[in-house]
């Protein structure tokens, strides 16, 4: 490990860790979080692991930490433990969840408060069930766990309608437990909510948590559960929380631990610090970013930007179809190859041809296709295809696929703020499709509408879009906040301008 004078912050951390005490790390964008908890490891000769958001995160802190210490994600665990038994089961072919249902019995409609409930609807609402308890920290299927359905919202028709969805869904949960085969499509996130409901003790002296605010509450149990015998540290930015739609929360506000703040970023300097500070304030999160004064950042506009952050993938992809029409090299962050088979499978679908494509093969209309990928939450990858499709179509999504390059090459990468998360460019745009809230119906004393309340997620989504640039920061899309109340009210102290 090279060394590096730590700052203030990050010494206080070693000190409260050597103590041996549960400790909660609010790290700001570009921080420097990860190698903070390098300096905790390397700070002692105790055996520990470290929990990472995903493998290449996983892979890539391995590099920094000493070889006491095992980086691997909570499904590289469940899977080592439980999971390997149901790899006959994990590539299997998507079903339509319609299909499914027929497995699991559900063939008629019900009438709800005067609505009618398709077999089709229902079969979404029972694997959307199973979802959202593998997701929970709960050890049975309960009511909390069925969907709200709109018209059916009011507590009672709730639990009427848990009452016809519980039955299938505890039938489809028992259908998973078996390794070889089943009805109902076993992925990733099956095996992690087994190996949690066996309450697990891993096995080290502390425990290292990472991107701690995108945590399920699966996963928090699995850690909450090794209090009694590990120290506990967990890192991440409350502020970051842009994964909500997927049953992830934020564990970090109610754990209890030392709190401690990383606010220096090393990423960029003052400029772009404080207009992250906006939209923090605006997101009502505690924490303040201090831009480092030597490296030089701006936010203006920026010709040709290394990246374009988008907020929809319809969005990218009409970023990507202008770039190529103005002869720019373009890659997609995600990659185009995904985009590339699943275009031409849909296009396959939509000429009443079958596909070849291994996870869509079962399907033999669009409309099928459409069906599943608006239902079934679990599979969220389809859902980007089915909106490029229809709005631009599959020939002209295959032919910008086929011109995407490298990102090793390109002039420009295209991304959506999702999949931005983690990752930095010296200039970034932000693209248009970041929109004003809408206004609302009250207006002004000179009758003009008064502008929309900004949303806490966009806010945090907002937030980890603008601090991916490192020195030339083009708001682009986001441009209206200076113009919105929100924006306008935001003050900084004298100290806080001064660093920032």
């Amino acid at each position: 490990m090279t060394t590096v004078e730590p700052t203030a912050e990050q010494a206080a951390a070693v000190e409260v860790f050597a103590a041996g005490e549960h400790l909660v790390i609010q790290a700001g964008a570009g921080t420097g979080k990860t190698t903070t908890l390098a300096l905790l490891a390397h700070a002692t000769k105790r055996r520990g692991r470290y929990l990472a958001f995903n493998r290449a995160i996983a892979q890539a802190a391995a590099q920094a930490f000493p070889r006491t210490v095992v980086c691997k994600t909570a499904h590289a665990l469940a899977f080592a433990a439980i999971g390997h038994r149901y790899t006959a089961r994990l590539n299997a072919p998507r079903t339509p969840s319609w299909r499914t249902g027929m497995e699991l019995g559900i063939n008629r409609s019900i009438t709800l408060g005067g609505r009618d409930l398709s077999p089709r609807a229902l079969s979404a609402v029972v694997l959307r069930t199973v979802e959202w308890f593998c997701h929970s920290a709960s050890p049975v299927l309960e009511t909390r766990h069925v969907p709200q359905l709109r018209g059916l919202d009011t507590s009672e028709l709730h639990a009427e309608l848990a009452d016809l969805v519980l039955p299938y869904a505890s039938k489809a949960w028992a259908d998973l437990q078996r390794p070889d085969h089943g009805v109902v499509r076993f992925d990733h996130d099956r095996y992690l909510k087994m190996w949690a409901l066996s309450r697990p003790r891993i096995k080290v002296d502390f425990l290292l948590l990472d991107e701690a605010q995108d945590t399920n509450p699966v996963l928090e149990e699995v850690f909450l559960d090794q209090r009694g015998h590990a120290q506990l540290v967990m890192v991440g930015d409350s502020a970051q929380v842009i994964y909500g739609w997927r049953g992830a929360k934020d564990v970090m506000t109610g754990f209890d631990g030392i709190p401690l703040t990383l606010s220096r970023s090393f990423r960029f300097g003052p400029a772009i610090a404080k207009e992250a500070n906006r939209w923090l304030t605006i997101a009502q999160a505690p924490l303040r970013l201090i831009g480092t004064d030597t490296i030089p950042s701006e936010v203006g506009e920026v010709t040709e930007p290394q990246a374009v952050l988008c907020r929809s993938n319809v969005g990218a992809m009409v970023e990507i179809m202008k770039h190529l029409d103005d002869g720019c090299t373009v890659a997609l962050a995600s990659g185009g190859q995904a985009l590339r088979t699943l275009a031409h499978a849909a296009r396959d679908l939509q000429a009443g041809r079958r596909t070849s494509h291994p996870e869509l093969v079962l399907f033999t209309t669009w409309s099928d296709l459409i069906d599943y990928a608006e239902h079934d939450p679990a599979d969220r990858d389809l859902q980007p295809l089915v909106d490029l499709v229809s709005e631009h179509g599959a020939d002209t999504i295959l032919h910008a696929a086929d011109c995407l390059t490298d990102e090793r090459y390109a002039e420009v990468i295209i991304s959506t703020a999702h999949m931005a998360k983690g990752r930095q460019w010296a200039t970034v745009r932000i693209a248009n499709d970041f929109t004003p809230p809408p206004d609302q119906d009250e207006t002004d004393d000179h009758g003009r509408p008064l502008p929309g309340a900004i949303d806490d997620a966009e806010a945090r989504l907002a937030y980890v879009a603008v601090t991916r640039a490192q020195h030339g920061l083009d708001l682009g899309g986001l441009s209206w906040i200076h113009h919105h109340p929100a924006g306008r009210s935001v003050t900084w102290t004298t100290e806080e301008t001064s660093r920032c």
